[in-house]
């Protein structure tokens, strides 16, 4: 077995080795590069909206910080151009009226600070309208400050410039106007932009959940496929199923995998296969020998040989029911290979349940009698298409496992009913019944449940699993029935004819 299991190994290892990439593989060849592949994918329409997010809302902070910064500088500056204006105005009236020309220092610095915010303005971004506005402003400031510069006593010409400086604070409050409406507009357009950048998230959201949430479906199905392959062909496994070949499709890793579990599967069928061998090669070694052991008690206790003494009659009737069980059992053997080896073939013919069912009573008869059991009976006579042989043993088996189970001086109720092209067969004792945890199990061969009596020697565990293999070869099924109070209750389910010559 050891050098098979070598064999086995570097057999997969040289098909690994020689198998050609698929140009074609959707999937990549590690498992773990595979997630990766599909958290990027998924992630990506997510990052990419946040980025971009991201960017629309440092424009629009940049632009408020700019704007504000505008705002402030240009409203600090045409209050600072109006106060120079009127205290410009002051110093020429209070000169004017004083008659002293020492009072316009007052004037000459304002002048200065007039001159040093009207530069910084024009530094700013303003609109075309509002830099002509302000050169304008400044212009006419000069053009006011070079007339008092002539001034050498006090006359009325400071009255005209005095009327100018007022003008002048009149230009001013328009250019005040004209800023605060650029105010408004930016304002408006950061507003205007805001807005924009909502909607442009809100249709990002749109777009991009439902897409994540289709790649992240996809995505989910495309791992979690090969993970139920592999699942799935463990289950089979485990349940026996060793015909179907395991074939994972996805990445390399899992593939691969797979291709381990099919050798497993290989290495498992052969060894069934081998059980299957064995079993038969010893129970047709053992048939023989017991032939010449029933034999040789059929003549003993037949009287052949002589009168036997009564605990000779007892000794000769134990060796005769032995040997009937132990061929019963190795009958069962011999039934369980041939099925498993796939040579259970039907001989069918039509016949009669009727006729079947009293065949296998009357052959439980010595059991039946010795329990004092009750058979409450209602089958009908219905003809079906069978292998009278293998229904005999199915029945025989049901009715076998009733009467093992069942209490002393208890019933047995076997009914039968047509219901369309079926025939409905129910066998249920009163017996303990069958355990919870076995009732998945009982079909499963050489299983023997937790509620064998222990005054019964306990079989092989094969006959539940031979007749549901006998039923099914018939295109039929046996169940167990749940929900009774005590006891098992069975149900054979059988075609009335041939479901292959009716199709």
């Amino acid at each position: 077995m050891g050098n098979h299991t070598d064999t086995g190994n570097s057999s997969i290892d040289q098909s690994r080795s020689h198998v050609k990439p698929n140009k074609t593989q959707r999937y990549p060849k590690s498992f773990l590069k595979f997630i990766l592949l599909g958290f990027l994918l998924v992630g990506t329409p997510l990052i990419f909206a946040l980025i971009d997010s991201a960017i629309t809302i440092d424009r629009l902070a940049e632009q408020s910080r700019e704007t504000v910064h505008q705002a402030t500088q240009v409203t600090h500056g045409n209050r600072v151009l109006a106060d120079e204006v009127l205290s410009m105005e002051r110093s020429l009236r209070q000169a004017l009226i004083l008659s002293d020309l020492s009072l316009l220092e007052r004037y000459f610095h304002s002048h200065a600070n007039f001159e040093l915010t009207a530069d910084e303005l024009i530094k700013l971004p303003l609109q075309t309208e509002q830099q002509l506005a302000l050169k304008e402003i400044r212009l006419a400031e000069t053009l006011i400050f070079r007339e008092v510069l002539k001034t050498q006593i006090i006359s009325e010409s400071l009255l005209i410039q005095i009327d100018e400086l007022s003008n002048l604070f009149g230009s001013i409050r328009i250019f005040s106007d004209m800023s605060n409406e650029l105010i408004d507009t930016k304002v408006n357009n950061m507003l205007q932009m805001a807005s924009d950048a909502r909607k442009r998230v809100e249709r990002y959201l749109l777009a991009l959940i439902p897409f994540v949430i289709f790649l992240a479906i996809f995505f989910s199905i495309l791992i979690t496929r090969p993970i139920k392959q592999i699942d799935e062909a463990i289950y089979n496994l485990g349940q026996g199923e060793l015909s179907k070949t395991i074939n994972i499709k996805g990445p390399q890793s899992l593939k691969y995998l797979g291709e381990r579990l099919d050798w497993m599967r290989r290495r498992l069928l052969k060894l069934e296969d081998q059980k299957i061998q064995f079993f038969r090669h010893v129970s047709h070694e053992l048939k023989t020998p017991l032939t010449a052991i029933r034999e040789g008690a059929d003549l003993l206790a037949g009287g052949v040989t002589g009168h036997l003494t009564k605990k000779q009659q007892l000794i000769a009737d134990i060796l005769q029911s032995s040997s009937l069980q132990l061929q019963k059992r190795i009958e069962d053997l011999l039934s369980y290979s041939a099925i498993q080896a796939e040579k259970t073939a039907l001989v069918k013919h039509w016949t009669n349940l009727t006729k079947i069912l009293d065949k296998v009573l009357q052959n439980q008869n010595l059991s039946i009698m010795s329990k004092s059991l009750k058979i409450n009976r209602n089958f009908p006579d219905f003809l079906f298409e069978c292998d009278e042989d293998k229904i005999e043993t199915i029945l025989d088996n049901l009715i076998s496992n009733a009467i093992k189970f069942s209490p002393q001086e208890g019933c047995i109720e076997i009914h039968t009913i047509k219901k369309n092209e079926i025939i409905q067969l129910d066998i249920k004792d009163a017996g303990i019944g069958i355990h919870n945890s076995d009732k998945d199990k009982i079909f499963e061969p050489f299983f023997q449940g937790q509620s064998t009596p222990d005054s019964h020697v306990k079989g092989t565990g094969l006959g539940l699993s031979i007749a549901q293999e006998f039923a099914l070869a018939h295109g039929g099924k046996i169940t167990l029935i749940n929900g009774t109070e005590n006891g098992a209750h069975f149900r054979l389910m059988l075609p009335i004819s041939d479901p292959k010559e009716t199709t």
